[in-house]
């Protein structure tokens, strides 16, 4: 796909990012992703993220994220493959040249491993990464990794495959600087852990569209509430927020990781099972489960 195009199908809908399914033995199974892809691209996702933050990038192979990249592509039909991607500049291009081999239509370039870098620095790794591939390239802002407005504007300079940028940060004067100063150059796409609640922020800095870890479980309910806030329904989002979102996210914060952990929980409960999330994370105990299954019951196809 070309960019320009990609660019405007990211910012024409929800996004969402599908969990990595794992065996009992925490290998990979590739026939269950193909699955849980194949169901998600039935409802109307503009993009899905293989191999991203809730698909467990950080704790997956480079062989697996290209195996992951290619299920994906394979039952995906014309829903647009963002492909995960990082660690440090040399992995991360060999990584970006295998997925696009594997068919991804784009990267999600996720922060370097481990130690904080300079503006300098971290101009020279996106770029590296850019010139690696042809395909479009979504930066994701946040933990080590900040982008400034003066960085991303050089790059999107430098590198005319770099289509996106992505936030995690929560830092609102940060982003509201960087669409003012790259305007309709990048797309821009929210992606705080349960972004739903940050969504109203963030649209009105400028980002009109991000990713959905619920969409996973709950593919109904986050459409409704991206329609609603792009409607400005106030009265749907606040009751969506009420009802469902503030006590999911107090169930997510008992745990360390459990912002991946508790949507694994949320696909275990609707039937279509994933497996556990491998180490260093941690499942949800069974009172958190059983704390998490009313709400899922309540706003299951809705």
């Amino acid at each position: 796909m070309e960019h320009d195009a990609l660019k405007a199908r990211i910012g024409s809908g929800l996004l969402s990012f599908p969990v990595s399914p794992f065996r009992a033995n925490l290998s990979f199974d590739a026939e269950r992703y193909r699955e849980h892809v194949g169901w998600l691209a039935g409802f109307d996702a503009a993009a899905l993220f293989a191999a991203g933050g809730t698909g467990e990038f950080f704790s997956l192979t480079a062989a697996e994220v290209c195996e992951a990249t290619r299920a994906a592509k394979d039952v995906s039909g014309d829903v647009p493959i963002i492909a995960g991607c990082g660690y440090g500049t040399r992995m991360a291009s060999e990584l970006a040249q295998a997925v696009e081999q594997a068919g991804a239509d784009a990267i999600l370039l996720l922060p370097h491993y481990l130690i904080g870098a300079s503006q300098e620095g971290l101009y020279a790794h996106v770029k590296a990464v850019c010139g690696s591939i042809g395909i479009g390239v979504i930066v994701y802002n946040r933990d080590n990794s900040i982008l400034k407005a003066e960085t991303l504007a050089r790059l999107a300079e430098a590198c005319p495959n770099l289509i996106g940028f992505k936030d995690g940060s929560g830092d609102i004067g940060l982003v509201r600087q960087v669409t003012a100063t790259l305007g309709d150059r990048l797309v821009y796409v929210g992606g705080m852990p349960t972004h739903e609640l940050f969504a109203e922020a963030y649209d009105a800095a400028g980002v009109s569209t991000y990713s959905s870890a619920i969409f996973n479980f709950l593919p109904e309910m986050a459409l409704a509430f991206h329609k609603a806030m792009r409607a400005g329904d106030k009265a749907a989002m606040q009751e969506l927020l009420t009802g469902f979102f503030y006590p999911y996210a107090r169930i997510r914060d008992r745990g360390k990781g459990y912002a991946v952990s508790i949507i694994k929980a949320g696909v275990r409960l609707i039937g279509r099972d994933c497996g556990p999330v491998r180490p260093p994370l941690t499942d949800l105990s069974e009172e958190e489960h059983r704390m998490l299954e009313p709400l899922v019951r309540r706003y299951a196809g809705r």
